[in-house]
C-alpha cells in the first residue's frame, strides 16, 4: 500500500486546464503542462490497495492500478512505467482519451471522490518519455511468419506491436496518408497532440513493424490477394459507417458528418492545409449528438471562431449523481462537462430534429426541432414545443452503424457480418475465413479506446497461437456472446 492514511488526509486534486480565453487561441492540449507532477505522488497515495481491486474489473486491459499507484507514491517512476506497460501498449493515449471506467469502479469512490487513476497513468508515461525509459523492444528471433494488419487505429497498432514483439513480420496498412486512424484524423489536437502518436510509430518501426499509408485494402489492393501474401490477416479497420439523419432537407449544403468535418481541422494542424474547407468562423453551428464526437466538433468550432454553437441530444439530461439503476462499480451515465463544454455553447436535451430548413442559396439556414419525451419505450413529440434555431452549418455526430462496406474489403475477403453490421468472429477473434481475424471496432462495434487496445492485444495472442501452436501473449478480454460468429 502507498500512504496508509492517504485516502483520509489527501483530497482529490486534478491537473489544471488552461484558461478558456487562452486555449481558444491555439490547438494545444487544454491542460497546463507539468501541473500534474507536483501533486500526482500524493494523489497516487490515496489508493487503498484494496484486497479486491475493483478498478481491475472496470478496466478492460486489466491494468495493475494499485501496483503503479504504489510505485508512483514512492517516486519509482521507472518501475511504475514498467507496470503500466505490462498491460497497456499506449498509456499516453488512454491517459488522455479514455473516460476512465476504472475510476467509476474505484472502491474509494463509494463514498468519496475516486482516485484520479487516469491522471496518475498519464503522469507516469509522460515522465517515462521524458526520462528516456520508453525504448524499442525488438524480438530476439524471428518466427518466419508474416501478418498483415488492416487499419492503424488503437486496435491495429496494439495487435501489430504485440505480434512484432512475438517475432512475426508485421505490416500495417492504412488508407489515410498518415498512421493513427481516428487517433490521427478524428481526435482533435486539443485533446491529444499528434506528437504522442508519432513517437510510438517510431518505436514500432525500430522494433520491426512496417507501415504502408495511402493504401485502401479492397480498392488500391485486392483484399483476397493480400490474404494470399500473408500467413495471417488482422482486420482492424474500425466501424466507420456513420449513422445518418434522413430528415427533410438533408440534401442542403452545410450539413456534414462529424467525420467529414474533424479530419480537415487535423490536416490544418499537420500543415497540409492553410484553412479547413469546412470553416465555421462567424457562423451559427448546430451539432446533433451529445457524445464525445459531438464535443470534439464543439471544441473545433470554438477554435474556428463560430458565432454560436448548439449541441442537441435526443436523450434527457443525465443526472448529476450516480442513479440507483447504475450502482457502483458500474460506469454511470451522469452529467459530464468536457473541456469543450467549458468553452461555451449551449447543450439542449430531449429534442428531435424535424426538418433542415434551407435558404434560396440551397444551404441550410435553420433547424426545426421539437421537445420529446419517452412514452411506452418510444420518443414522442411534446405538443406546442416546435421551434426553429439558426444553423449555417450542421454536424451529425450520432455514432456509427458498423464497418465500412463501400471499399470492397468485406466482400473480397468473403467475411460474414453480424446483425449489427460488424465483422463476425468466434471466441478467438477468428472470422469465417481461415487465417483472418477481426479486432477492435470492426468486430466489436463503436466503442472506447481502452476496449480497442484490449482487443488488439487479445487478438494478437490468438493470431500468435494460430501461427505457432501456442502463445505467451496476454489475452485480457474475449468477444462477448453477442459478437460471436454464428
Amino acid at each position: 500500500m502507498a500512504d496508509p492514511k492517504g485516502f483520509l488526509t489527501t483530497p482529490q486534486q486534478h491537473g489544471v486546464r488552461r484558461p478558456v480565453d487562452v486555449r481558444l487561441r491555439d490547438w494545444k492540449e487544454v491542460y497546463e503542462e507539468r501541473t500534474l507532477l507536483p501533486i500526482i505522488t500524493k494523489q497516487a497515495g490515496r489508493c487503498m490497495d484494496c484486497g479486491i481491486p475493483f478498478c481491475h474489473n472496470g478496466c478492460p486491459l486489466g491494468n495493475l492500478i494499485p501496483e503503479w499507484n504504489d510505485l508512483t507514491w514512492r517516486e519509482d517512476w521507472e518501475g511504475a512505467a514498467e507496470r503500466l506497460h505490462a498491460t497497456n501498449n499506449f498509456p499516453e493515449f488512454t491517459g488522455r482519451l479514455c473516460p476512465a471506467p476504472c475510476e467509476a469502479a474505484c472502491v474509494l469512490g463509494i463514498n468519496q471522490p475516486a482516485v484520479t487513476i487516469k491522471n496518475v497513468e498519464v503522469s507516469i508515461i509522460d515522465r517515462a518519455w521524458d526520462d528516456g525509459n520508453v525504448a524499442p523492444q525488438p524480438p530476439e528471433r524471428l518466427s518466419g511468419k508474416t501478418v498483415a494488419v488492416i487499419g492503424s487505429g488503437p486496435a491495429g497498432l496494439a495487435a501489430a506491436q504485440q505480434l512484432t514483439r512475438a517475432g512475426h513480420t508485421v505490416a500495417v496498412y492504412e488508407r489515410a496518408d498518415r498512421i493513427g486512424g481516428l487517433l490521427r484524423y478524428g481526435i482533435p489536437e486539443f485533446k491529444m497532440e499528434k506528437r504522442h502518436i508519432n513517437r510510438r510509430i517510431e518505436q514500432m518501426r525500430a522494433e520491426g513493424t512496417k507501415f504502408y499509408t495511402g493504401m485502401q485494402i479492397g480498392t488500391d489492393v485486392d483484399a483476397a490477394k493480400l490474404r494470399n501474401r500473408y500467413d495471417a490477416v488482422v482486420v482492424a479497420a474500425g466501424a466507420t459507417a456513420w449513422r445518418d439523419l434522413p430528415a427533410p432537407g438533408r440534401e442542403l449544403g452545410g450539413i456534414h458528418q462529424a467525420m467529414e468535418y474533424l479530419p480537415y481541422a487535423n490536416k490544418v494542424q499537420e500543415g497540409d492545409l492553410v484553412t479547413s474547407p469546412i470553416d465555421v468562423q462567424g457562423k451559427h453551428v448546430v451539432i446533433i449528438g451529445g457524445g464525445d464526437t459531438g464535443a470534439d466538433c464543439l471544441g473545433t468550432a470554438h477554435r474556428q471562431g463560430a458565432a454560436s454553437v448548439t449541441q442537441l441530444e435526443i436523450m434527457p439530461r443525465p443526472p448529476e449523481e450516480r442513479p440507483d439503476s447504475q450502482p457502483w462499480p458500474t460506469y454511470p451515465m451522469t452529467y459530464r462537462v468536457a473541456s469543450a463544454h467549458e468553452e461555451g455553447g449551449e447543450r439542449v436535451y430531449a429534442v428531435n430534429t424535424l426538418e433542415f430548413a434551407g435558404g434560396e442559396d440551397g444551404r441550410v439556414r435553420a433547424l426545426r426541432i421539437v421537445d420529446v419525451e419517452m412514452v411506452d419505450g418510444r420518443f414522442q413529440p411534446v405538443e406546442g414545443t416546435e421551434r426553429e434555431i439558426p444553423a449555417d452549418y450542421v454536424f451529425l455526430a450520432m455514432g456509427f452503424v458498423g464497418t465500412d462496406r463501400a471499399n470492397g474489403l468485406v466482400e473480397q475477403l468473403g467475411l460474414a457480418l453480424d446483425e449489427r453490421g460488424n465483422i463476425a468472429r468466434d471466441g478467438a477473434y477468428a472470422t469465417n475465413v481461415g487465417g483472418v481475424f477481426a479486432a477492435g471496432d470492426a468486430g466489436r462495434g463503436q466503442s472506447l479506446i481502452v476496449w480497442a487496445i484490449a482487443e488488439g492485444r487479445s487478438c494478437a495472442a490468438e493470431v500468435d497461437a494460430w501461427l505457432t501452436g501456442s502463445t505467451n501473449l496476454p489475452r485480457p478480454i474475449k468477444p462477448t456472446d453477442r459478437q460471436l460468429l454464428v
